[in-house]
């Protein structure tokens, strides 16, 4: 074979391992892909407790260092596979696996005392390789779909609680205003109505007259229809969404991955899948 050719396949082969699931050697990829991702949240998780990142400290930092090569060699692999790397690099998944890859590199450039608390926060970036699942959720397509297509039904439902809140706090104001119970000022109370519509209930303000804590009672009970409202909103939409494709297939030229179950070419851009 020559070496071109030899090259080309190589390339195809590694793409389909690397952005595709059905071969054996490609869910072997994400299964160690999403392992390395749950230990690598794990450190970060476990670090941010004293006595373990004392004790700890040094293991933590060599896995990281593990992990985080690991996960550059990954991100260079996927942008070398494809025909169009700047299709990946400025995509969600791409920038979600620079952002889980790069405070570690980030770090090493912040030395001075005076920066320590900004390492710190860079550090605690490292948690958005949990991010990385996401192309491994099939269904939150689904659901990001059914989210976007009620987004209006939700949005007249936000307003209208908002509404709602707004004159429940007004009169709760009237109610309890006087009875230095806490309900200071109208926002101070359509704030207490807001916690206690969602169930909340921080407690930090409370009704003390029998008209007040009726009204309350009554305020409660809405609180648990309201929740309800947003759930079957969207559960209504993603009921009538069709049927999400199992294909896994990336187009290697344009990086698109929205394919049909039996699709044998790019609906985007016409490449052989």
């Amino acid at each position: 074979m020559n070496p071109k050719k030899k090259q080309q396949h190589w390339k195809e082969r590694l793409h389909e391992i690397i952005y595709e699931a059905d071969t054996p050697a490609g869910k072997l990829f994400d299964v160690v892909l999403l392992i390395l991702i749950f230990i690598s949240v794990l450190v970060v998780m476990l670090e941010s407790v004293g006595s373990l990142q004392t004790t700890y400290g040094t293991y933590f930092h060599i896995i990281e260092w593990i992990i985080t090569i690991l996960f550059t060699i990954e991100y260079l692999l996927r942008v070398a596979t494809v025909k169009s790397p700047l299709n990946y690099i400025f995509s969600v998944y791409g920038l979600i696996d620079l952002a889980a890859t790069l405070p570690k590199y980030l770090g090493l450039f912040i030395l001075n005392t005076e920066a320590l608390l900004i390492l710190r926060a860079l550090r605690l970036l490292r948690v958005f390789t949990i991010l990385k699942l996401v192309r491994y959720v099939g269904a939150s397509n689904d659901l990001l779909k059914a989210i976007k297509a009620s987004r209006a039904k939700i949005g007249v439902f936000v307003f209208a609680v908002l509404i709602l809140s707004i004159v429940l706090g007004t009169i709760m104001y009237l109610i309890e205003g006087n009875a230095n119970s806490g309900f200071t000022s109208i926002p101070r109370s359509i704030y207490w109505i807001i916690v206690t519509m969602t169930t909340v209930g921080y407690g930090d303000i409370a009704p003390v007259t029998a008209l007040g804590q009726f009204f309350a009672s009554i305020v409660m009970i809405m609180g648990y229809g309201i929740i309800a409202v947003p759930t079957g909103i969207v559960s209504s939409e993603f009921s009538d969404l069709k049927k999400t494709p199992t294909n896994t297939k990336v187009c290697s030229n344009c990086n698109e991955s929205k394919h049909g179950d039996n699709a044998k070419y790019c609906h985007q851009c016409g490449y052989i899948l």
